[in-house]
């Protein structure tokens, strides 16, 4: 069997960047969820379906568990807004996850630091 390809190249990725810009926005703007505080949104996977999308995002203060609660909680109110705001047949389902990656950067550039302070402190 061979499969069509999409008649526009690049489109999910289209879509789960306009999806991120948006979400950024309802987040700061509509979302009154107290668990929810500055959150930062890394990035979005669509499925090839438009079923699902993995929101990853980060905070500058606050708990991860907490504020990924919140986000799963709030999922169908945001996913509404999206709705109103993206002109597709699917809205995907939305999923947080809480992305370690600059806590991960942070945790290895100071690790770095300290070696190359205790190698030069033995020069």
């Amino acid at each position: 069997m061979v499969r069509k390809k999409s008649s526009t190249p690049n489109r999910g990725f289209r879509v789960a960047d306009q999806i991120q810009r948006d979400l950024t926005e309802l987040i700061a703007r509509e979302l009154k969820d107290p668990r929810v505080g500055m959150v930062t949104i890394q990035a979005v996977e669509v499925t090839p379906d438009y079923a699902h999308a993995k929101v990853f995002f980060s905070l500058l203060v606050g708990d991860p568990v907490e504020t990924a609660e919140g986000l799963n909680q709030a999922a169908g109110f945001l996913r509404a807004g999206l709705f109103k705001r993206l002109h597709i047949h699917t809205v995907p389902t939305l999923h947080f996850i809480f992305d370690q990656t600059v806590e991960r950067a942070a945790d290895m550039n100071a690790l770095i630091a300290k070696a190359v302070a205790s190698k030069a402190k033995d020069d």
